[in-house]
């Protein structure tokens, strides 16, 4: 199974960091450059998803969705059923090269396995599937936000490609919120423990380029009271909290904060 990660041209300090950390776990891997926003002011202006009519999606939201286009198409092509997608600032846990390694442990129905925390909460279907290693894999049935760290079949590979051919959409959305057509009917798994987070909830020695960008585009942009559009669908979201708590235990399904697996071996 290739991983692959994304990494700017400007950014070698973190393809450091990464090869750092895939040496550490014992693997090699390819690297794919990443869209730089910086050179492409015409992102901006390309079609986005309905759902964006309110927050347009930021140059740089658009150029990392292209980013994983290009990670995309190398697994549509690749003779492997799977690939495996990092982004650059990514902290492994000790056992990952173990299960990267190998992809007998990964369910045949598979279209995507989530390799990351995010540390937000997240629903997942109670049945538990062991795959070793004290990690197990739960269906994902709610949106749990980064693409940091994920697997996808080729297939899946090919019909995000398709979806997203002329229409820009935040790629965690587009592979993760149920909400989205691609999600209905594909088979998405949580890794539990998670194998990675991002080094700003581990290390926090590299900042989110991405949380930078879009920040200094919305305040040149004149549209910095983003921020209170997003606090009101924070308090939109609480307010149904509790309703969708009992959906949940009525469906068979719980709240979780996906932990991070150790970091350090143990002795």
């Amino acid at each position: 199974m290739k991983c692959l990660v994304i990494n700017l041209d400007r950014s070698p300090d973190r393809l450091a960091h990464m090869t750092a950390e895939f040496a550490r776990i014992g693997l090699g891997f390819e690297r794919v450059a990443a869209i730089d926003a910086r050179d492409r002011p015409d992102l901006a202006l390309q079609r986005q998803h309905a759902r964006y009519a309110v927050r347009r999606l930021s140059g740089c939201e658009i150029a990392c969705l292209h980013s994983h286009r290009a990670c995309w198409a190398i697994i549509a092509q690749d003779e492997a059923p799977y690939g495996a997608v990092f982004e650059d600032d990514m902290v492994f846990s000790a056992k990952a090269g173990t299960l990267l390694a190998d992809t007998s442990w990964i369910p045949a129905d598979a279209d995507v396995v989530k390799l990351e925390t995010f540390f937000h909460t997240t629903v997942i279907q109670r049945e538990r599937f062991p795959v070793g290693g004290g990690f197990s894999l739960f269906r994902l049935r709610k949106n749990h936000i980064g693409t940091g760290g994920y697997l996808l079949s080729r297939q899946m590979a090919r019909a995000l490609l398709e979806t997203t051919a002329d229409v820009n959409v935040a790629v965690d959305n587009l592979i993760f919120d149920p909400t989205f057509a691609i999600s209905t009917g594909k088979t998405i798994y949580q890794l539990v423990p998670a194998l990675c987070a991002q080094d700003q909830f581990v290390g926090n020695r590299l900042p989110s380029l991405l949380e930078q960008g879009r920040e200094a585009e919305w305040v040149a942009s004149g549209l910095a009271n983003g921020h209170r559009i997003r606090a009101l669908a924070r308090i939109r979201r609480e307010a149904s909290r509790a309703a969708r708590q009992i959906t949940d235990l009525c469906r068979l399904r719980r709240q979780i904060v996906v932990p991070l697996a150790p970091v350090e071996a143990n002795d």
